[in-house]
């Protein structure tokens, strides 16, 4: 299956960018989980879209007359001051869509991420910043990182973004089709910290490469795009 440009015609109008996003990081969870990662490994898709929030630790509120269980003690209902800032903002900019690789160790440890960059990680700095800083986050706790950018309608260097927020000059690189991939590893030193990178230049017309994904810095497994985006294409009926 040759890669497809989802951001033109005829693809473009009636097939929608964001449902094939989903499904392809979705199916490349499944490929990693079925295939591909130890057994004390574990793949799993996230995506954020919009103002939509994913909240992981929820509060709840008693009902009148009813007491908490500890120690039957009835919480006092406390009112901060009026806020002395008050601002909009625009968090539809916030798009991730990414594959986690978690390892288990009695409770789950993030390993290695696969970004699959979206429109509104490129439509302006600040989204491209904002997508570079998370990127920067994630390798400074050594967590390797590989990002995909098939999006064909927008041409910034997200890796140039990416170099910038990490204060590095020495390493530029840019694909000549504005379309690529690239397997970032954090790697330690004595005196200070190092990343490599792997990067793939992507072309439409043409199959995806194989990435290197680094869950330990001794261990890397195969993510085969490729077989993720066939699987992806004939899911959704889309055909080259």
């Amino acid at each position: 299956m040759p890669l497809l440009d989802h951001f033109r015609p005829p693809l473009r109008g009636p097939r929608r960018w964001e449902g094939f996003h989903h499904v392809w990081a979705a199916n490349i969870a499944q490929h990693l989980n079925r295939e591909v990662l130890p057994p004390n490994f574990f793949a799993e898709s996230e995506i954020s879209l919009g103002p939509t929030l994913e909240i992981d630790v929820a509060s709840f509120e008693f009902q009148n007359g009813q007491e908490s269980s500890e120690g039957g003690t009835k919480i006092a209902v406390w009112a901060p001051p009026q806020p002395a800032l008050s601002f909009a903002v625009d968090f539809s900019r916030l798009e991730a869509c990414e594959v986690r690789i978690f390892e288990d160790l009695g409770g789950p440890q993030l390993r290695a991420t696969i970004e699959l960059a979206s429109p509104a990680n490129k439509d302006r700095p600040g989204s491209r910043r904002t997508f570079a800083a998370k990127c920067a986050g994630y390798l400074k706790q050594a967590i390797s990182v590989i990002v995909v950018d098939v999006f064909t309608e927008r041409t910034a260097n997200l890796h140039a973004d990416l170099m910038e927020a990490l204060e590095v000059s020495e390493a530029p690189w840019e694909s000549p089709t504005q379309l690529y991939a690239i397997a970032y590893r954090p790697v330690p030193v004595q005196k200070r910290q190092r990343v490599e990178a792997w990067p793939e230049v992507l072309t439409l017309g043409k199959a995806l490469p194989v990435m290197p994904l680094w869950l330990t810095l001794d261990l890397s497994v195969p993510v085969r795009l490729e077989e993720s985006y066939v699987t992806t294409c004939q899911s959704l009926r889309i055909s080259a």
